[in-house]
């Protein structure tokens, strides 16, 4: 049992990481053309807006919970804010967003595998993709029930303690998940497969993020009479 966990939590995540960030890299270089979002909202806006709205807040409301509360030293806020009220952050912030992106998932998996037109269009990598966000975030709301029942953020600290050794290389970071729930390391190991999916779906444009149209000189597109 040892070894799997040194497999699935000690080695995975540098394979997953090394693939999210060469897989990335080598994409972006020798594949531009697939380099898109894919949207298909020209197909069929019923609900598309709402749907979408609902799925990119959440699952931006989660990203940023889950790299502050995890990667963030504990030292840093230890002073103003208790271990305690932290976990009562990250439940009620955490569930808040994962209601949002599940329900917005699950209307745009619908729309996906339902409509005629956007399932034509849609490929395998497409509906997978999709089909683990939506998984992995009903697994995040599963683990709220297993965190109330360690109000005092021992568990959530494991699961700290062990993103970080990840992140700073220390070795025998599974060492830190030796009794928590098994939900929670189910959650640990689809987060990381969609990390080493990334490069190969339509996720990679959330590197494209638009910040230089903030800048960017006004273009005439035709003469005004």
């Amino acid at each position: 049992m040892n070894y799997i966990n040194m497999l699935f939590f000690d080695i995975y995540p540098y394979i997953a990481g090394a693939v999210f960030i060469i897989g990335s890299w080598l994409r972006y270089d020798y594949g531009q053309y697939t380099w898109r979002a894919g949207s298909s909202q020209m197909l069929d806006k019923k609900n598309m807006r709402l749907a979408s709205n609902l799925f990119h807040v959440g699952i931006l409301g989660i990203f940023a919970g889950h790299f502050l509360g995890m990667l963030t030293p504990h030292w840093m806020y230890e002073s103003f804010l208790p271990i305690e009220y932290k976990q009562i952050m990250a439940m009620v912030g955490g569930g808040t967003c994962g209601v949002l992106m599940l329900v917005g998932g699950i209307m745009l998996l619908k729309r996906r595998l339902t409509n005629p037109r956007v399932r034509a269009t849609s490929s395998f990598g497409d509906i997978m993709i999709l089909t683990l966000l939506v998984i992995q975030v009903a697994l995040g709301l599963l683990t709220i029930p297993f965190s109330a029942q360690h109000m005092d953020g021992s568990e959530m600290m494991k699961l700290v303690a062990w993103a970080q050794s990840i992140v700073t290389f220390h070795g025998g970071a599974s060492a830190h998940l030796e009794g928590v729930a098994f939900v929670f390391k189910l959650h640990i190991f689809l987060g990381m497969t969609i990390f080493l999916l990334f490069p190969f779906c339509r996720l990679v444009h959330i590197w494209s993020v638009p910040v230089e149209y903030l800048t960017r000189r006004y273009q005439i597109v035709r003469n005004r009479h």
